[in-house]
């Protein structure tokens, strides 16, 4: 039995615990696995840990076709040989990402309870064709965490409120919650989620993660229910940085549905395993953006201190303390530019959804969620889509002026002219600090996230996990220019090796205490 037990309730062993990709393909290539045995070992997993016991709820169903489609790829890999290393293997993406199946999409909301997406979104499609098997959908915050004021993360109407699984009753962050304490749990091989702003790290800092935060326009956002253009990406969350690089390859590259990827042309690779490199901090330049003793908890920083003597040890040469104007100045722009951009980002979508949609409109959102307030707004309301709905059009010069903003704060006065200054490879902080208790009343705790920088300017991050307290995860984030996830990955990579930081959960009712 495993360490770990809630009201006396013990979890079983895993087999395929902590398992990763090339594991699980070197197993199906010997026989041991198949991708029928995985989608089963998964679903029990699932059935054991998600339905009952410490009752997760990170997920929010099970493909109703995952057997069939393993079976044809076990078929295929015996005539043909495998697709690559995602062939056979099952992974859970967001509830807010579109699969033309049985399965549905739904941000998470009642009002999109039991629809199908008219076609796959690009991503998925992707990951299709390189052999992966979609297991399901993932809960997540409601509508991405764009809903109301003093949410808590992880609750949605659908999935009910999603469980840290290194603390019961710690939030797991969010957006992308559901989808990183799935990989942390191994309730599948590798997860899929989407950030707006914090949405990946955050969560997967949370729940002791690696989770890459693409460049817009590295992986193509059509058939992702969106918040913002200038800021949506989808993004791998998993248990490691090779992981992660593998997912990543397989979901990057031009759609013609989505005009930002055309950005990535030349920039993406299909392959970034090709950076990991145990060595690779060994001559890095990398800038210190030094936690403030307020915002961060004391271990967290205490950590920090030990990461940067690390990479010193490794060769790496740090630039400390490293200044960004920029974000001093940011404000409220960032909240304008969201409201705008998610007003008409998701009136497109609920219009292109069909007339088997029982919504169409941001406006049709909010009456649905008045006409069902005691299930959609038991906790807290709605006010961001409020505050949307009064908002004009792109063409708006309010609008224009703080997207304007953003950009120069973020990558002028920020990111591209740090890196210019000190010529450094990235950015190094803290993700966020041990994850807070779940508050249904007050809704989240801040923890002294640093997302908002890369996720402004639309640059690349990656979080690594960096240490506990009391049991509770905390992360360490590398950033960097547009497009320069194979630096980021090689600098992870080497301090992922040189650390090793990362422990399974056990399901602990509450964080540990001294003895």
């Amino acid at each position: 039995m495993q360490n770990g037990s809630e009201a006396g309730r013990e979890v079983p062993l895993f087999e395929l615990e902590d398992v990763s990709i090339a594991q699980l393909g070197a197993g199906m290539a010997s026989g041991k696995y198949t991708s029928r045995g995985l989608v089963e070992a998964y679903a029990r997993r699932i059935g054991s840990l998600d339905r009952q016991g410490p009752t997760l709820r990170a997920v929010l169903e099970i493909n109703p076709d995952a057997l069939q489609i393993a079976d044809e790829l076990d078929a295929e890999r015996k005539s043909r040989g495998p697709r690559g290393p995602l062939h056979g293997v099952p992974i859970l993406l967001k509830d807010n990402i579109d699969t033309a199946d049985r399965m549905t999409t739904t941000a998470g909301s009642l009002a999109l309870e039991g629809t199908i997406a008219p076609r796959d979104a690009f991503l998925a499609r992707k990951l299709r064709e390189a052999g992966a098997v979609l297991l399901g959908k993932a809960n997540l915050s409601e509508w991405a965490n764009f809903r109301g004021h003093r949410s808590s993360s992880g609750w949605s109407a659908r999935g009910s409120q999603a469980r840290n699984p290194y603390a019961l009753n710690r939030t797991p962050s969010g957006s992308s919650s559901g989808s990183s304490i799935a990989a942390a749990a191994s309730l599948c091989a590798v997860a899929v989620g989407t950030e707006t702003d914090g949405s990946i790290v955050s969560p997967a800092s949370a729940c002791s993660c690696v989770g890459i935060k693409p460049t817009v326009g590295l992986i193509s956002r059509s058939g992702v229910i969106p918040i913002s253009r200038s800021q949506d990406t989808a993004g791998p969350i998993a248990r490691t940085v090779e992981d992660a690089a593998i997912l990543l390859g397989a979901m990057s590259g031009a759609d013609p549905d989505d005009e930002a990827t055309h950005s990535s042309d030349g920039k993406a690779s299909r392959d970034y395993t090709a950076f990991l490199q145990k060595d690779g901090l060994k001559g890095a330049r990398i800038g210190v953006m030094t936690p403030s003793p307020r915002s961060i908890h004391h271990a967290a920083r205490d950590a920090f201190v030990k990461a940067l003597e690390t990479m010193q040890s490794a060769g790496a040469t740090l630039v400390n303390p490293v200044e960004l104007p920029g974000l001093r100045d940011l404000g409220s722009a960032e909240d304008l530019v969201l409201l705008y951009e998610f007003k008409a980002g998701i009136n497109a979508y609920l219009a292109a959804r069909g007339p088997g949609s029982p919504v169409h409109s941001l406006a049709d959102l909010i009456a649905f969620n008045d006409r069902h307030a005691g299930r959609e707004l038991p906790f807290f309301g709605q006010e961001l889509f409020i505050e949307a709905q009064k908002k004009g059009g792109l063409d708006s010069t309010e609008y224009l002026d703080a997207l304007k903003h953003c950009r120069e704060c973020t990558r002028d006065n920020g990111i591209d002219g740090a890196t210019d200054k000190d010529h450094l490879d990235a950015l190094l902080m803290v993700t966020a600090g041990p994850p807070g208790p779940i508050d249904l009343v007050y809704g989240d705790a801040h923890t002294g996230g640093t997302s908002t920088l890369a996720a402004v300017a639309g640059y690349p991050s990656i979080t690594v996990p960096l240490g506990y307290c009391h049991g509770l995860p905390f992360g360490l984030s590398f950033v960097g220019r547009a497009f320069a996830e194979p630096t980021l990955i090689r600098l992870a990579y080497a301090f992922e090796q040189a650390t090793r930081v990362r422990q399974p959960p056990r399901f602990l009712p509450s964080a540990e205490l001294p003895a």
